[in-house]
């Protein structure tokens, strides 16, 4: 008797059916919110550390200082950013997220002694209000843009491009474009809101040279001014970005986060944050710049080895976003029936750009926004942001370090031979010598194989 199998295809897998299936529906790309899904991109999981033993001596973690403090701008500008832990929450606009969510943040932060972002469309009073230390992002859009805010910020972010869509604007769909989020981007509410992809007033690093000296001057040279490139051609860019005088360089891996972006473009633009970051460094290193100007690093950090081993591939601080988000509530496993009505469920929820967010986030709603409190949500990031911290404090003290910005690659070890060619970082079992070819009963083949692999 004959039995019938079923055999799906590699090629036409149930998903890619799905998305041509739902375009044909559509007439246009899908828009989603969150980050990439894909998983076969190199992280930061494939390094490990290399803690102290004989050869270098471990700190006590309860009894020896390890520092995290990071200033931006010191001795160019007349008040530098003083970050307490190298960590800074990353540009979430007022209009993806909501007044409270804002604000949480902005609690959050002061409490631990880092900076919030404004994101696009504007400072919003609140934010400004419960953020000791908020850094004004200059978008192309100039949504919101006010000279008078800009005095008013700790530090002033010019964005090139985001890692979740780099070379792409932003989108804000309708739904979320509520009376105060149209009034604060001079806009008709309830009409989808498209970003243009580049500044309207420059169009190449040389004329950045001269809004950097605008912004300087608008600013009386009193903050740092930094400038943020989604991770493309990471290399020249950041030695653009550091001719044309940045305080510090924030680059921003394709596992960046958004509130609506194509979805297309999250899987298949940009490059990874791991290797975002190395290329970054290297370029700083080769011009002598890399201890004049702060690295900043996002993209798909979620915890304090993240975080740390960024810092020993060379960057000064982390941006984090989605992460704080999730500590605020994203994706939590409440008000089922919500996740249901959007044909999700917590933990695989992307529809922040549908304005119907369950747990009271990236939505104007009121009734959903209720569901946030500021002040609970503050408590919940503030843990978090000190989790991270302490996690970063762990990793440099196993590995001798009374800094957590004392780290660096030679703390690291790679486990797999694609992170050690993207990083540089030798792979585990080698990384001071190299195997007595001798000692081995192996073919010539296998001998060529291997020394090519390690030259």
């Amino acid at each position: 008797m004959e039995r019938d199998i079923i055999r799906k295809s590699k090629v036409w897998s149930p998903e890619k059916i799905e998305e041509i299936q739902e375009k044909s529906d559509l007439g246009r790309y899908r828009i989603r919110g969150q980050a990439t899904k894909r998983a076969d991109l190199p992280s930061f999981d494939d390094l490990v550390f290399t803690p102290a033993g004989l050869s270098r001596v471990p700190l006590e973690g309860y009894r020896e200082r390890c520092d995290t403090e990071v200033i931006i701008g010191e001795g160019k500008v007349k008040r530098p950013l003083v970050l307490d832990t190298p960590i800074m929450v990353a540009g979430m606009s007022f209009g993806a997220i909501n007044a409270h969510a804002k604000e949480a943040l902005g609690i959050a932060a002061t409490r631990t002694g880092i900076s919030t972002c404004t994101g696009d469309g504007g400072m919003h009073p609140v934010e400004r209000e419960a953020s000791e230390k908020l850094v004004y992002q200059l978008l192309p859009s100039r949504y919101g843009l006010n000279p008078y805010d800009l005095q008013k910020a700790d530090a002033i972010e010019i964005v090139v491009s985001q890692g979740a869509k780099p070379g792409t604007g932003g989108t804000l769909l309708g739904q979320k474009v509520s009376e105060e989020v149209a009034h604060m981007r001079d806009l008709p509410p309830g009409v989808d809101q498209r970003s243009p992809c580049r500044h309207p007033d420059w169009m190449g690093p040389d004329d950045l040279g001269v809004k950097m000296e605008q912004i300087r001057e608008a600013t009386n040279y009193e903050v740092p001014v930094m400038i943020k490139i989604g991770a493309g051609r990471v290399y020249d860019d950041t030695k653009l970005a550091a001719k044309v005088g940045a305080d510090a360089i924030v680059i921003d891996g394709m596992e960046g986060g958004t509130a609506a972006s194509p979805e297309i473009q999250l899987d298949h633009t940009g490059i990874p944050t791991v290797a975002a970051v190395v290329e970054a460094a290297e370029a700083l290193h080769e011009i002598g710049l890399k201890k004049e100007i702060k690295l900043i690093i996002g993209g798909g950090i979620s915890n304090g080895a993240d975080a740390a081993k960024a810092i020993a591939l060379g960057a000064d601080v982390v941006y984090i976003g989605s992460a704080m988000l999730i500590a605020l509530n994203c994706n939590k496993s409440l008000y089922l029936e919500d996740y249901k009505a959007l044909g999700t469920e917590p933990a695989a929820c992307h529809h922040c750009h549908t304005g119907k967010c369950p747990v009271g986030i990236a939505t104007q709603d009121t009734d959903l926004m209720a569901r946030l409190d500021p002040f609970e949500a503050a408590d919940r990031v503030e843990n978090y942001i000190n989790s991270i911290t302490m996690e970063m404090q762990i990793f440099a003290r196993s590995c001798g370090k009374s800094k957590v910005n004392a780290l660096d690659p030679t703390d690291l070890r790679s486990l797999t031979l694609t992170s050690s060619l993207i990083t540089g970082v030798p792979i585990v079992g080698m990384g001071h010598h190299k195997p007595h070819y001798a000692d081995y009963e192996s073919s010539s083949v296998e001998q060529n194989v291997l020394s090519q692999l390690l030259v």
